[in-house]
């Protein structure tokens, strides 16, 4: 991909477990508040990018606030308040007016963006993945990111769960495309 069809910066943004899970059944392993605050405040104003599936588990449609771009291979699928791209490339292209768009899944798109990113903003979840999970982030390479900031441990009141919120640059300026 031409480096002048890309945004500046591609964020991937998910809550992920210790070994990597993000759902289940088209669902979320973990619903905590303060994850769903953050990933509002961090995506607000910007693009961003989804399967279908992720697309069709959100019960309440495109994401208000937000210009929402759907990745599916069914070139018949219209969705209203969302635009339908064929593939995370044309996808990113559509974007590419935007400095900052975010990918926020599922695990197919998070694969298919991780060449292209140039940021990944996490929640992690100190658990292992429950039985069942069938969706996983794709392995953070050491040698191509770096942490670039970590908060505390937190709990979430509801559920118990220990998180925490990680940054992740990618070390080589140029995204691997």
């Amino acid at each position: 991909m031409n480096p002048a069809d890309m945004p500046a910066s591609v964020t991937l943004i998910a809550a992920v477990t210790s070994d990597g899970g993000l759902g289940a059944s088209g669902r979320l392993l973990y619903r905590i508040s303060d994850d769903m605050k953050r990933f509002k405040a961090l995506t607000m104003g910007h693009t961003i990018i989804m399967g279908r599936t992720t697309f069709e588990s959100m019960p309440s449609g495109p994401l208000p606030g937000r210009r929402n771009i759907v990745v599916s291979r069914d070139k018949s699928l219209r969705i209203d308040g969302a635009e339908v791209a064929a593939s995370i490339e044309d996808a990113l292209r559509a974007a590419r007016l935007d400095p900052a768009p975010f990918v926020i899944g599922g695990g197919q798109i998070y694969a298919a963006a991780m060449p292209y990113a140039t940021r990944l903003e996490l929640t992690e979840i100190d658990s292992a993945s429950p039985i069942g999970t069938d969706t996983y982030f794709p392995e953070i390479d050491g040698s191509q990111w770096q942490l670039t900031d970590s908060s505390p441990d937190l709990i979430d009141e509801k559920s118990g769960v220990k998180y925490r919120f990680v940054s992740y640059s990618r070390k080589n300026s140029l995204p691997l495309h």
